[in-house]
């Protein structure tokens, strides 16, 4: 049995009812219910548990924070606002891309342009980021929209995993920071498009892709093919659809980075910058929780040049822009848990294992 994606089979099963003549249920034609306040409550309930760790935090160890309460709860706004506006551009950026695809692209348009072969066609896909310069916010609407115009969800994840390491305004800015000294360009590059091309070969021996989504995106995808009328008020509706569904999720995303910037003391990490296996591993936690733009994380890594070694730095540019916390919040919009629990376990395995290999050879 051949599988397919949501999308392509959302869009044949939409011309099947045009041809039989037979009317488009008004439930198709109608975004799925959306339960009003989740965001809120879920960003109340990260606010509660902020504020009862640092009152917590301050009363029973305030040695380990520097800074009084109020300027570290300040701080935490600050930093959550500070993600939330960096990211927003590019998700919206990255959502009229999403739309192009859908609504103004031909129908297998993309599907004749790429190889026959699977693993050629996730091979294209990884190297699809040189021509989309958006951050990995952007990505993740855009890769929602490939999915609906027929992409199945491994050679969909083999694109948004690359597409932020291989994006051309990351690759300079990446050289702008560290040129080619110890080799942090040229294994961020090679070390992204080797793991994303490993995470969609391992999803596509996936027995059920389906199984890899969630239902509101499956749902998504029914109504987008049943949507009627010109290809202007298609784009405006999909445009309205992609943003209630990734918004929610970057605002959440972006207040538990915030959080976790203002709970885990800074200096903890850099204390162990000097050893070669512990400075990989806190790297990587600092890249999961600071939750900076792939355009910029360059610069912000080379504050740490000479703390920590050339395999943490790596390993820190290679996991921060497709694991952190922003980024999981955004792929659960489409993505299910327990995809992302194995996506995050080996972009974290393959991410220390680049950073020891990095040292060795430094």
């Amino acid at each position: 049995m051949t599988l397919t994606s949501p999308g392509r089979r959302a869009t044949a099963a939409s011309g099947a009812a045009v041809r039989d003549g037979s009317a488009v249920p008004h439930a198709l034609r109608t975004p799925p219910p959306r339960v009003f306040g989740r965001g809120a409550l879920t960003g109340a309930a990260i606010g509660a548990a902020v504020i009862a760790a640092l009152v917590a935090i301050d009363v029973f160890a305030p040695h380990l924070f520097t800074a009084r309460l109020p300027n570290r709860l300040q701080d935490g706004l600050t930093l959550s606002l500070s993600v939330l506006l960096e990211a927003l551009p590019f998700v919206i950026l990255g959502v009229v891309l999403s739309i192009v695809v859908q609504v103004w692209v031909p129908a297998r348009a993309i599907e004749r342009i790429l190889p026959r072969r699977a693993w050629a066609r996730r091979a294209v896909l990884s190297l699809l980021g040189m021509l989309i310069p958006v951050c990995e916010c952007g990505n993740v609407p855009f890769a929602r929209g490939l999915m609906m115009r027929g992409l199945g969800p491994a050679e969909t994840l083999t694109f948004l995993i690359a597409a932020p390491i291989v994006n051309p305004i990351v690759i300079l800015t990446t050289h702008a920071a560290f040129g080619f000294d110890g080799g942090i360009l040229v294994a961020r590059i090679v070390g992204g498009w080797v793991v994303a091309n490993l995470i969609g070969w391992v999803f596509s021996r996936h027995p059920d892709p389906d199984a890899l989504l969630t239902d509101r995106f499956r749902d998504t995808c029914e109504v987008a093919a049943q949507e009627q009328g010109t290809r202007t008020r298609r784009s405006l509706a999909q445009f309205l659809i992609e943003l209630r569904a990734v918004m929610p999720a970057l605002i959440v995303g972006s207040a538990i980075a915030g959080a976790v910037q203002v709970l885990v003391p800074r200096d903890v990490l850099l204390a162990i910058g000097s050893n070669p296996l512990l400075s990989v591993a806190a790297m990587i936690a600092l890249a999961i929780s600071v939750a900076i733009c792939s355009n910029v994380d360059s610069f912000f890594a080379l504050a740490f040049v000479s703390t920590f070694s050339p395999g943490a730095i790596v390993a820190f540019l290679l996991v921060g822009p497709l694991v952190d916390f922003k980024m999981i919040a955004l792929m659960r919009t489409t993505f299910t848990a327990r995809t992302l629990a194995g996506i995050v376990a080996i972009v974290i395995l393959c991410g220390f294992a680049l950073g020891i290999g990095v040292n060795v050879l430094a």
